[in-house]
Parts: structure tokens; C-alpha cells; sequence
């Protein structure tokens, strides 16, 4: 889950959630200038204005933030119904003094304490409508009496609220990553469902809790998941798909409370990310490394990429020049930057390739990486070809164990592989990616 950032866009539902009626997407700041222009009036104090506004706002982010109504199984962010949520006309004219307070800070919202969602501000006219929440009219008689915007948020709120400034603002994209995650997937988008999984099982002590929530989808997380699919009557297969993946953040934000006014919440630590977005020159590292390793690959059979580079994790002007090469040559934005679409589309030609192997390079295709994370709970050849480079490396060096080769990835395969990891000082996870693919291989090439 990404630190919050306020939405360019928003989809609203013109009507009741379940109602057969039409979905329009606005500007996020039209959007809150049209519900302020039909929830209150621009004659009100300017202090009663500014917290009405932070409080329609945080509102209205905490339902992109949560994905509310996505996780429900709708297609939009929010609705037009004040039953559900907030009033929005659409056409409607803004009035000059609402457009004012909303160009100046609809980049803001509402936190709680050492909390970074968004606070769910609920709030109700006071007169007609009464709520634990904000009094819209009962604004104006503290603005009167000299509160600020902030001491008028405290007062209905709690003494432990504050205003989040200048925030980011970026597309409002889904979180659901695109991709099915499955046993030897990677990432951060794993570290969330681990977590995520981690708190659903302290309500539901049937799930098994993974000890290592480190983004590599291992045998525990498989069986986490599948206890999961079980408990909420989904297909049980151990693959996180979108339905499972909503139903998890659905889950997860009932247990925490995230779209109520007082919840569990979310703190920094519980979003902070271990895999970066981008990798870009300057950077380094295993991440780095692995960049490196696949364009090698790729450059060996595709004469118009970049030459060879030195698998050293330093992204240097050698990697950039060849980041932008296969960049270019596959359609992609030339930026010499690997974010989310350079990456995937670097997999891909490595899989592509690794399925199409010229006939001369069949022979070797045991010895190249297959393509995806072999981890705890794995099985099948590869496995069997994993341990029976280890068991050669395992008979010339006594730091590291022996193994069976029985196409089964246990504790032994686990530890085996750890120990090549600390003989080659790389990150000791026991899973094996395509360094540590490579750090075996050429082990046992040396020792065969």
C-alpha cells in the first residue's frame, strides 16, 4: 500500500452503490469544489470554509486511499449519495470564495496522530443531520468565536489530528499489480499481501502467519494464501489474482478500520518499501545486479543491443547506455530508467528468449536461470537441477551443507542455498533468484 497521494482524478457514481447509474470521472480538484459548492455556503466564515473543505477531502481521499467501493467489487471511487458519501451535482457552478480555499489547499488532508491514511472526516450538516463527526453549521459558530481551521478539526475530531501539506499528486491508479502473484513471485507488491495477510490472521488465527515478510513468495505464503481462499470461500489455488487480492484489502481494512474515523490506521513503518520503484544511474545493488544479468542475456542473442556489461551492481553510464538501447529497440520511453514497464518488459524477452533457444544452446539450457524465484515449497526439475548443482558445490566445499535431490525445496535446499548466498556476499534469503543462479552455477562449474 503506497504512501497517499492526492488523485488527479476521481470516479464518481451518480447514485446509490448498487444502483444502475452512470459513472463519471472529474478532476479531483473539481470534484471538491463541486461538493463544497453544494455542501455548504461561501459565506461562511473563512476558518469554517477551509475545515469544511480539509474535511471533504480527507473524506473523499480515504475512499480512493482504502479503494472502498473497488474492494467491494464497483468500478468507481466513491458516490453522489449522501447517505453513502458526499453531495456532487454534475454542471454545477463554484462559488468564487470555495474556489479560492480549494486552489490553495486541496493538496492537504487530515491525519491522525502517526497515521498516514487519510482520516475518514466524517461529518453531517448538525442541524437537520447529527453525526460523531464534524457539525457543518456548528463551523460557523466556532469560526466565530476565533478557532482556526485547525482547532475547529480538533475540536470534533480529537485533540491528536493535524493537516498533511502539499502532498504528491498522481494518477489514481488501482493497486491490484496486473499480474497474478504465485509461488517465485517477487516483489513489493508481495511484501503488501504478506503483511496484509500477517494482520487478517491475528483476527483469523486459521491462517498461518509468514516469519519473513521480505517480498519473495515462498511455501508459507502459499499456504497463508490458500487458508485465506478457504476462510472467504474464494477459488483456493495459493495465487493471489484480483479477486483475491480486493478480497485481502477488503479484509484488511475492516480489521484495522481504515475508512472509520477512529481506527487502527496505518503507520509509516507498515508502508515503508524494501524493493524501489525505479532503479536509475547512481543506484546500486542487488536489484542492480539483476538488471545487468538479464540485459547480458538478452544483448547475447540481439546483435542491436548494448555489449556485455560487468555484473558489478553499480548503475553506471555503461548501464544507463544500455538501458536506453533496449529501451529503444523495444518501444519503450528512452529514459536510461528501469521502473515498472522496463522491468516486466525485461522478463518478458528474457522468457522469451529462454523458450526459443537456438538449437546450439539447448545443451546449456539447464544452466540458465528459468525465469522466476525458486523458494521454499517449490518442486518439480528445476528444483532436481538446483540440488544437483548444489550437491556437487556441497562435495568441494564444507560450508555448505549437502542436499538430497529430490525435486522438493525444504529446509536442506534452504540452507544450501543460504550458505552460497554468505560464500558470495549476497543477500541471505535462501531463494534463488537469477544472482544466486548464477553464483551456483559458476560454483559448479568450477567444482564439476
Amino acid at each position: 500500500m503506497p504512501y497517499p497521494r492526492i488523485p488527479t482524478t476521481i470516479t464518481v457514481h451518480l447514485g446509490t452503490p448498487s444502483s444502475n447509474a452512470r459513472n463519471v470521472r472529474v478532476p479531483f480538484i473539481d470534484y471538491i469544489k463541486n461538493v463544497a459548492s453544494s455542501e455548504i455556503y461561501p459565506t461562511w466564515p473563512t476558518a469554517s470554509l477551509r475545515a469544511n473543505i480539509l474535511a471533504i477531502q480527507s473524506f473523499a481521499m480515504n475512499r480512493v486511499f482504502t479503494e472502498y467501493y473497488r474492494t467491494r467489487g464497483y468500478d468507481f471511487d466513491i458516490t453522489n449519495s449522501t447517505a453513502y458519501d458526499q453531495s456532487f451535482i454534475p454542471g454545477r457552478e463554484f462559488f468564487d470564495s470555495i474556489n479560492r480555499i480549494v486552489d490553495e489547499i486541496f493538496n492537504s488532508y487530515i491525519v491522525r496522530g502517526n497515521q498516514i491514511q487519510p482520516l475518514a472526516a466524517q461529518y453531517c450538516s448538525g442541524t437537520s443531520v447529527t453525526c460523531n463527526g464534524l457539525s457543518q453549521w456548528g463551523t460557523v459558530s466556532l469560526a466565530n468565536q476565533g478557532y482556526s481551521d485547525i482547532q475547529i478539526l480538533r475540536y470534533y475530531y480529537g485533540r491528536d489530528v493535524s493537516i498533511v501539506y502539499d502532498a504528491p499528486v498522481a494518477a489514481n491508479i488501482q493497486s491490484y499489480p496486473g499480474t497474478l502473484l504465485r509461488l517465485g513471485s517477487v516483489g513489493e507488491d508481495v511484501r503488501t499481501i504478506q503483511r496484509e495477510l500477517n494482520r487478517v490472521a491475528a483476527n483469523y488465527p486459521a491462517i498461518p502467519k509468514i516469519s519473513n515478510t521480505n517480498g519473495i513468495f515462498d511455501g508459507a505464503t502459499r499456504n497463508s494464501v490458500i487458508k485465506f481462499q478457504q476462510i472467504f470461500n474464494l477459488g483456493v489455488d495459493g495465487i493471489v489474482g484480483k479477486q483475491t487480492w480486493y478480497k485481502l484489502k477488503y479484509i484488511y481494512n475492516g480489521v484495522k478500520n481504515l475508512a472509520e474515523i477512529y481506527s487502527e490506521g496505518l503507520t509509516i513503518s507498515e508502508v515503508e518499501r524494501i524493493f524501489s520503484r525505479v532503479l536509475r544511474q547512481g543506484d546500486r545493488g542487488i536489484g542492480v545486479k539483476t538488471i545487468q544479468y538479464y540485459l547480458n542475456f538478452i544483448g547475447f542473442f540481439n546483435s542491436e543491443l548494448s555489449p556485455r556489461l560487468t555484473v558489478d551492481g553499480i548503475f553506471g553510464p555503461a548501464t544507463r547506455e544500455a538501458v536506453i538501447a533496449f529501451q529503444n529497440f523495444y518501444g519503450l520511453t528512452p529514459d536510461g530508467i528501469v521502473g515498472k514497464d522496463t522491468w516486466n518488459r525485461m522478463v518478458d524477452a528474457y522468457n522469451g528468449i529462454l523458450n526459443a533457444l537456438p538449437a546450439e544452446f539447448r545443451s546449456y539450457s539447464s544452466l540458465l536461470y528459468p525465469g522466476y524465484f525458486i523458494t521454499t515449497g517449490a518442486s518439480g526439475k528445476v528444483v532436481e537441477q538446483l540440488q544437483t548443482f548444489l550437491r556437487v558445490i556441497a562435495q568441494n566445499n564444507n560450508a555448505v551443507p549437502t542436499v538430497t535431490v529430490d525435486g522438493i525445496f525444504g529446509p536442506q535446499t534452504q540452507a544450501a542455498v543460504t550458505a552460497v548466498q554468505r560464500i558470495n556476499g549476497l543477500p541471505q534469503n535462501g531463494a534463488v533468484g537469477p544472482i544466486t543462479w548464477n553464483a551456483i552455477v559458476n560454483m559448479y562449474n568450477e567444482y564439476r
